[in-house]
């Protein structure tokens, strides 16, 4: 039998009645990811998905890669199908498993009956395998607390499977079971890792970036569009919402007072992006907000700021430190990106003396001089639609 990629499922297997909703929305996809790799099939049996190629021309190593990318998996490990069987699982075995049965030098055999009506306890299974492998590789020890290596044994409906120890998988749940929501995704580190932390909890993206021409530069837009890519591996397709907010940063400038610049500039952010939802059926807005880490980040400034919204603002990143953020940019590729030397629309016309803690009087005092709605609806009208 051919080699296959066994997906562990995680949260999804405590769902109640609605687990075959969740069971398919990740198996839906599990097959977008694995387009251009061949052609696979895709089945879920006792709490695990099985990823089989159906032709010898499947890339194999590219469909390992994008599935642990994959939200709603805990776990995956490349196995090799065999019957159920002793012996034909020991061949199993020592064929999958040779090169790594020759260079361990500690082992245990760990296995798992689903199916009861295999003859043989897991125990007796696990004793037999691993007695055979030990007198075949002398250079093998038998540990069973703490082994270099673990030969795992799986006793399913339709087949055995044989593998070695799995690797961790993206965990959360499948992208899109949990609605779709619009993320503010700037240039910075913050937003990224915000946006790959909803998408985690199930929730689909749409996102919108502010660009401020010619006081930001093509390659700052070019730069956020480079890390909406980074994200289409975890997220799926993306379409990001460019906004025009040159106009609207140029009239807050000349009528608003400046230590409440940034937060009406966050206002406004707010009331375009939820007319972005609106439009796409989102349900709630995105942003990387950070308690305490800017002037416009205390909780103060953020119900100001949260007001003009009528739909739930989600801060994924409310509670970590700044190296906490950092760490999660690392790991899903978009540090490197994100610290590269661009301006963002945010550094524009930036105040000396931001004011910490605003009173939402003062802020709709200041706002009465603006014309909010005909300023939100031009912006709205100029967005340029990407596809990623």
């Amino acid at each position: 039998m051919n080699e296959m990629i066994l997906l562990k499922l995680g949260e999804l297997v405590l769902k109640g009645l609605n687990r075959r909703a969740f069971e398919d929305k990740l198996q839906a996809n599990i097959h977008r990811r694995l387009n251009g790799f061949g052609q696979f099939r895709v089945y879920t049996r006792q709490s695990t998905t099985y990823v089989e190629p159906m032709k010898e021309d499947c890339d194999m190593d590219g469909a390992w890669e994008a599935m642990k990318k994959v939200f709603g998996v805990v776990g995956l490990s490349r196995a090799r199908a065999c019957q159920k069987d002793k012996d034909a699982i020991l061949a199993a075995c020592r064929e999958y498993l040779d090169r790594r049965l020759k260079t361990a030098h500690t082992f245990k055999v760990e296995t798992k009956r689903a199916d009861k009506t295999f003859p043989m306890t897991s125990i007796q299974l696990s004793q037999y395998v691993g007695g055979e492998l030990d007198e075949l590789y002398p250079n093998l020890q038998v540990d069973v607390h703490h082994p270099e290596l673990t030969v795992y044994v799986e006793i399913r409906d339709y087949a055995a499977f044989v593998h070695a120890d799995p690797d961790p998988g993206a965990g959360g749940l499948p992208v899109g079971i949990n609605g779709r929501a619009v993320a503010l995704l700037s240039g910075d580190i913050d937003s990224p890792v915000a946006s790959w932390m909803i998408a985690k909890r199930g929730v689909a993206l749409e996102m919108v970036h502010f660009f401020s021409y010619p006081y930001t530069s093509p390659q700052a837009k070019e730069k956020v569009l480079e890390l909406a890519r980074l994200l289409t591996p975890w997220c799926g397709h993306l379409t990001v919402h460019v906004v025009p907010f040159t106009a609207i940063q140029e009239e807050l400038r000349r009528s608003c007072p400046e230590e409440l610049f940034t937060i009406i500039m966050r206002r406004f952010m707010m009331r375009i992006s939820q007319q972005v939802a609106q439009r796409c059926g989102a349900k709630a807005l995105v942003t990387g907000e950070c308690l305490g880490q800017v002037a416009s980040q205390t909780m103060e400034a953020m119900a100001v700021t949260g007001a003009v919204a009528d739909i739930p603002i989600l801060r994924p990143c409310v509670g970590l430190d700044k190296e906490e953020i950092v760490q999660i940019a690392r790991k899903i590729g978009t540090f490197d990106t994100s610290i590269l030397p661009y301006e963002d629309c945010c550094t524009v016309f930036t105040p000396r003396h931001p004011r910490l803690r605003p009173l939402p009087g003062e802020v709709e005092l200041a706002e009465e001089k603006l014309d909010v709605e005909t300023m939100v609806q031009q912006a709205v009208e100029g967005i340029e639609r990407i596809h990623i």
